[in-house]
């Protein structure tokens, strides 16, 4: 299933996309798409249903907003350094575990919702990144299969970055990554029954028109599967818990100089290959 969310800020509605790319309100089946419905089969169950039966009313989707699919996300958390040719652009030796960071569940906005250029930066920079969420509580998970079980679906995740405020100011990463507006997430949670392979899907994310990154979750150093094990070793991972898992090479980081970081009026449009694709104009804060 396609489940998303549709409406004003702060008052979305669920929804889902049907087989045919029609939208259908699930506002009369389930109160939201949050961690609560992730967790319960049985309400999963009663929306397969109504869309089988074909009982879900249409939406009219012209002019409305989409919201990030997940409401109420715990807590949002981000491998770095997770492709083998993004190590290598950025000069980096390839991690012998994966490097964790956080990003705040409140930069977490729709995926063609403004995104705002901070004060005083001047190295704004793009990353296209597969997010997984979770479905079940995980803790100290033992097998890779126990952890895809864990896994309620995926996302197209944008991990907006400030290089400067990142790596020069002193500190942890975390400055440069929670900046508001800095995690796009959708336009669709896609169920995990229809991502059989997390790790055979590409990836790719244009800047003003220019294809910048164009690669593969087949790159990963740490899959899918081990990042959740690994994740769930260092804490507990509750329902609706999102996990950015890494972006293939093409920042502007990695390229020679002058690097060309985002600046305000920049396009920015990303797409994972049967998650849907996302487009933001970047404005100043």
């Amino acid at each position: 299933m396609k489940l998303l969310r549709v409406g004003t800020t702060g008052a979305e509605r669920p929804a889902l996309l049907d087989a045919e790319g029609v939208l259908r309100d699930l506002s009369g089946v389930v109160p939201d798409i949050d961690g609560a419905l992730l967790a319960d089969d049985a309400a999963l169950g009663r929306i397969r249903t109504a869309a089988g039966a074909g009982e879900l009313p249409v939406l009219d989707a012209d002019g409305l907003r989409v919201g990030p699919p997940v409401a109420r996300i715990g807590k949002v958390v981000c491998i770095g350094l997770n492709y083998h040719d993004h190590a290598k652009e950025t000069g980096a030796e390839p991690p012998a575990e994966p490097v964790i960071f956080f990003k705040a569940a409140d930069t977490v906005v729709g995926p063609y919702d403004t995104v705002l250029v901070p004060r005083g930066s001047v190295k704004t920079d793009w990353e296209v990144e597969l997010a997984v969420v979770i479905g079940r509580t995980a803790r100290y998970l033992g097998s890779h299969e126990e952890a895809l079980a864990h896994v309620a679906g995926y996302a197209v995740a944008h991990d907006v970055s400030e290089r400067e405020f990142q790596i020069e100011r002193g500190g942890t990463w975390d400055k440069g990554k929670n900046c508001e507006t800095f995690n796009p997430l959708g336009p669709w949670l896609v169920t995990a029954d229809e991502v059989p392979d997390p790790q055979g899907l590409g990836l790719k994310l244009w800047v003003n028109g220019e294809l910048r990154q164009d690669g593969s979750t087949s790159d990963q150093i740490f899959p899918v599967a081990e990042v959740v094990r690994y994740v769930s070793q260092f804490m507990t991972l509750y329902p609706g818990d999102v996990i950015n898992t890494g972006t293939p090479a093409g920042v502007a980081l990695g390229m020679p100089e002058p690097k060309p970081f985002l600046r305000a009026g920049d396009v920015v449009e990303l797409e994972i290959e049967g998650l849907g694709r996302q487009r933001q104009e970047f404005k100043p804060a």
